[in-house]
């Protein structure tokens, strides 16, 4: 042989295709996740290094998926683990063959590189991003970029309505026959204030068109959805949504289980992670959504106070400026409305006790007044709006569905159309937190509270949360409980009870 060359090799070329193994495993957000042996020979040769986007082929399908690297047992030589969601978007069963490559550079994130250097985007390339993202072809690093450009430098109104339209354009539209479709919307920021599932009862009973699509929680407790999610299904695909509201006039659906405005629901998984909910951003998720959902008249619900979201004057108006800008934008008939935010709205913070609140109020059960009161105020302005009441009678209109029992028996049947009717759980361990001394209650900590419900497990645990046992200006003796926690497990009862004592008090008492 001679020297340098290389004669008869019988080095074998290392194949890109693998096969296909469940990992059981659910990423935050719904992340498309690959896990591959860190000592892979396909790793090496291909120069796959750890969380690099890869390129999946099998039956047809492609998807983008982030790679991880194991040391562990599983996967085994030659094979690509695959989370659950990316194992239900290829398509693929046990053993199939899938073919690997690296994925082809994202032009899209040179715009987005650009608005880290405060740069103004256009249109076109929002639509790219958004395009991308409901591809699912983002990682959580690429979507957290995103998110974070477009809040240290905030969107202005024309970005804002470009964000709000590509958002729209990723993804399907329902369309209603009636001219009036209406829709409400709270911007949140304040523990409980579950007032969606009664204003749908109201709308429907009194033969408006509703088809309510709501979010699970971003930084709170309990979305929507979250709570419904106890009383009822709420995965309803498009055809569901469809049947239920031409039977009973409203639904009260998770957003996430239909393809309407997709990549917000992409984007929101991350915006829970990094705690962040900029204006420009809340504003074209809220907006998308009810566009594509078909809303023709929206009340929006901004909740003000020192501890809530939106913690003064200013910040609603420019809030309120963004919203009705960009609805006009969209032909889209909006009323904000403000409301209080000083406290809780609502006796429960938490899915289930949240529940326990909305059948209070439905069935005219005392305990949850506030929540009643706030309910009819918006429903009242959803009305007037709608021109189904006059100027100035819509929360006596409102109320009276309640107080005759309307709303109650359509909301009934509501869920008896989305897939039947249930009780909502109730925790196994509870803790009261008690008043040091006598005096009146001047002032909660809604944040403070909203993070002891999610410490005691809240959303994901339906029955964990806070239930309140005292209101602002009210007398408290010492001893009493000024609220109680509640928890699926005896740990994050104490985790959750330890930090309601240790960061500063959440009830504020002014001592006799």
């Amino acid at each position: 042989m001679k020297p340098g060359i290389i004669e008869d090799a019988e080095v074998e070329p290392v194949a890109t295709t693998l096969r296909a193994h469940r990992l059981g495993l659910s990423a935050a957000g719904g992340d498309l996740i690959a896990v591959m042996r860190q000592d892979c020979p396909v790793c090496r040769s291909e120069g796959l290094a750890s969380r690099a986007q890869v390129a999946l082929h099998a039956g047809g399908r492609e998807i983008v998926v982030s790679l991880l690297h194991s040391s562990a047992e599983a996967p085994a030589p030659g094979e690509i683990g695959l989370s659950e969601s990316a194992w239900r978007r290829l398509g693929v069963s046990e053993g199939d063959p899938v073919e690997i490559a690296h994925a082809q550079p994202l032009a899209s994130l040179a715009e987005v590189r650009r608005r880290i250097y405060g740069n103004r985007l256009s249109e076109g390339a929002f639509s790219a991003i958004m395009t991308d993202i409901a591809e699912r072809r983002y990682s959580d690093v690429h979507l957290s970029a995103f998110i974070t450009a477009c809040s240290a430098v905030p969107l202005d109104t024309d970005e804002t309505i470009s964000l709000t339209r590509a958002m729209v354009d990723v993804g399907e539209r329902l369309q209603w026959s009636g001219a009036v479709i209406v829709d409400k919307h709270s911007v949140g920021g304040l523990p409980g204030n579950r007032t969606t599932p009664i204003i749908v009862s109201i709308m429907a009973a009194e033969g408006l068109i509703m088809p309510k699509t709501s979010s699970r929680a971003i930084t709170s407790p309990a979305g929507t959805a979250d709570t419904m999610e106890v009383l009822a299904p709420v995965d309803l695909d498009v055809s569901a949504i469809r049947k239920v509201v031409e039977r009973e006039g409203g639904c009260i659906a998770w957003g996430g289980a239909v393809n309407l405005s997709p990549a917000d629901d992409v984007i929101i998984g991350v915006e829970r992670v990094l705690d962040i909910d900029a204006v420009g951003q809340m504003v074209a998720s809220v907006l998308s959504k009810k566009i594509a959902v078909g809303a023709t008249h929206l009340v929006i619900d901004i909740p003000v106070g020192p501890t809530a979201k939106v913690r003064g004057t200013d910040a609603a108006d420019t809030l309120e400026r963004a919203l009705s800008s960009v609805a006009q934008a969209f032909g889209l008939r909006t009323r904000v409305m403000r409301g209080p935010g000083a406290e809780p709205i609502g006796r429960g913070i938490g899915p289930a006790l949240e529940a326990q609140d909305i059948l209070a109020v439905l069935q005219g059960q005392p305990g949850a007044e506030d929540l009643a009161h706030r309910a009819c105020e918006l429903a009242g302005g959803l009305l007037e709006l709608a021109d189904a009441a006059p100027a100035g009678e819509g929360y006596a209109r409102a109320r009276a569905c309640l107080e005759s029992g309307g709303a109650w028996a359509k909301f009934q049947r509501i869920c008896e159309a989305q897939g039947g009717m249930r009780a909502p759980p109730v925790a196994r361990f509870q803790q009261d937190m008690i008043a040091p001394y006598s005096g009146r209650l001047v002032s909660i900590d809604n944040r403070k509270l909203a993070t002891v419900a999610k410490l005691a497990g809240a959303p994901v645990a339906k029955a964990a949360g806070v239930a309140l046992q005292c209101r602002l200006n009210q007398m408290v003796d010492a001893g009493a409980p000024l609220c109680s926690i509640h928890a699926e497990s005896p740990g994050e009862l104490d985790y959750a009870a330890a930090y309601a004592v240790s960061d500063g008090p959440i009830f504020g008492i002014e001592a006799l």
